[in-house]
């Protein structure tokens, strides 16, 4: 029998990835290209859209050259993508326009201010399934329309095309099958309603965004268009946001599971089932739809962790991020040190984006140890606040938490998590979960797989456990001393 790959492609805010799987699953290849941020004035954060095609493109031919394969074995492709990030591009030529301002971009703050007088502004949680703030591409292209020219200009003479960088990649490595964007991405950009499964016009007239130049709604599996790999056209036959490909990913497909993804900020998702629970704290997503059937997600944020990582190093703490995990280690205790990681602002439950980062209880005894060891206990406690708001919103207990991103390769973080916030933590020995998520479910469109069921998976024997070990007594006093330590940093940002 003839070899058969699929591609699956995770293009993320500080890089991209691409992944070759074979029918049983094995990566036969993987590539890796960073790409970087332009920050051209204070608050704002920038991407060249050229720089994001040539990552993925560099990205998929090291995997390609690493699996050593002919491009023709390739039967079909997968993306999944940074949400909020918006590219442009004129529809007649297929080049930029502009750059695309990212999630971590504050300069709509303003415009999201003046959103709240609107008149309909209540429904705006429910209708979009989380409420826009300044990180959300619909205040990006908003912002756009008033003060970039070009953008504008195109917008009104009908060739303007934005959509997110999964888009733009198919658009600049390929040829779509139209302006299309899956639900979960479509979403993503804050102009559709998942719970009906259409775009919510008012909201859009009212931000005067452009209609045409909005992708139109497709689900999970969908014929999106082609790469062009050398001489071989891929299809693309699947799309997913970040995050939720992440939960698929892992294998986390039934209500209840859970995981949680430790990258430049970290994110859980819970799996909530066919059927939306009602709009809470926690952002609602229809995170895929598989014939037809949509199932829900629940997502919570901690704002920050990698960029915490990054910070700690900047400052001279540490020097690579293993140094953390040592750290950690060596110290059996943080000592009465509490790090609350809220540099820019706290997620769920509280969502007070004015709180700022602090370090609480430090004394003339307090060393690099405590420090690290506080910031991961912040994660454990970060957690059980997350995971006690989505058991509450949802109905369903989490009795178990997959963990993946870069902090999840520490051992220490890991057991620290689970102590902290009382959950059992694995870990898989692959925790490339979205480009593997968007690799299985290019599968399933081409047809690889027949169903979910057949999906290879992804815990083996290479799976770690880490089972909570610290007293009940113990956890209360520390998440009590985390709870008083948030509230002393909460409106500092004004």
């Amino acid at each position: 029998m003839a070899e058969t790959l699929v591609l699956g492609i995770d293009q993320g805010g500080s890089g991209t990835r691409a992944m070759l799987l074979d029918r049983a699953g094995t990566v036969r290849g993987y590539g890796y290209r960073p790409v970087g941020r332009l920050y051209p004035r204070p608050g704002w954060v920038e991407q060249r859209p050229s720089a994001v095609a040539r990552s993925a493109r560099e990205a998929l031919d090291d995997a390609i050259a690493r699996a050593c394969c002919d491009p023709a074995a390739i039967v079909a492709c997968g993306i999944t993508s940074q949400r909020d990030t918006v590219f442009a591009w004129d529809a007649r030529t297929g080049r930029p326009i502009g750059n695309a301002i990212t999630w971590q971009d504050l300069r709509t703050t303003p415009l999201v201010e003046e959103t709240n007088q609107w008149e309909r502004a209540a429904e705006r949680r429910a209708r979009l399934g989380q409420f826009p703030g300044s990180y959300c591409s619909a205040m990006h292209m908003a912002w756009r329309m008033r003060h970039d020219p070009a953008f504008r200009r195109a917008a009104e003479r009908g060739y303007l095309r934005v959509s997110l960088s999964a888009g733009w990649l198919i658009q600049a490595l390929g040829q779509p099958a139209g302006h299309t964007l899956d639900y979960s991405l479509l979403q993503a950009m804050t102009v559709f309603d998942p719970r009906r499964r259409a775009l919510w016009d008012e909201w859009i007239d009212y931000l005067g965004l452009p209609r045409a130049a909005l992708p139109a709604p497709r689900p999970t599996l969908h014929p999106f268009g082609t790469l062009r790999l050398g001489q071989v056209e891929v299809p693309v036959m699947a799309l997913i946001s970040d995050q939720q490909a992440a939960l698929f990913g892992y294998d986390c497909r039934a209500p209840g599971q859970a995981v949680a993804t430790h990258g430049t900020a970290s994110f859980v998702n819970l799996v909530a089932g066919p059927i939306a629970p009602p709009q809470g704290l926690c952002k609602t997503y229809l995170a895929w739809e598989l014939d037809g059937a949509p199932t829900y997600a629940l997502e919570a944020d901690m704002t920050v962790t990698g960029a915490v990582v990054r910070w700690l190093s900047q400052v001279r703490l540490i020097r690579h991020t293993a140094d953390l995990d040592a750290l950690a280690q060596e110290t059996p205790h943080s000592d009465g040190v509490v790090f609350v990681p809220a540099f820019t602002g706290l997620g769920a439950p509280r969502e007070d984006r004015s709180a700022r980062g602090a370090i609480f209880g430090m004394t003339l005894g307090t060393g690099p140890g405590h420090i690290a060891r506080a910031f991961f206990e912040s994660l454990g406690c970060q957690l059980r606040e997350i995971l006690d708001t989505m058991e509450h919103e949802s109905g369903l207990r989490i009795d178990e938490l997959r963990v993946g991103g870069g902090l999840a390769r520490s051992d220490a973080a890991c057991q620290i998590q689970a102590d902290v916030a009382g959950v059992r933590i694995v870990r898989a020995a692959d925790t490339e979960t979205s480009a593997r998520a968007a690799a299985l479910l290019a599968g399933l469109g081409a047809g690889v797989w027949i169903g979910p069921e057949d999906l290879p998976r992804l815990l083996d024997q290479g799976a770690r456990t880490f089972e909570p070990h610290l007293e009940i007594a113990a956890r209360a006093e520390l998440l009590a001393r985390w709870q008083q330590a948030v509230e002393r940093a909460r409106g500092w940002g004004g």
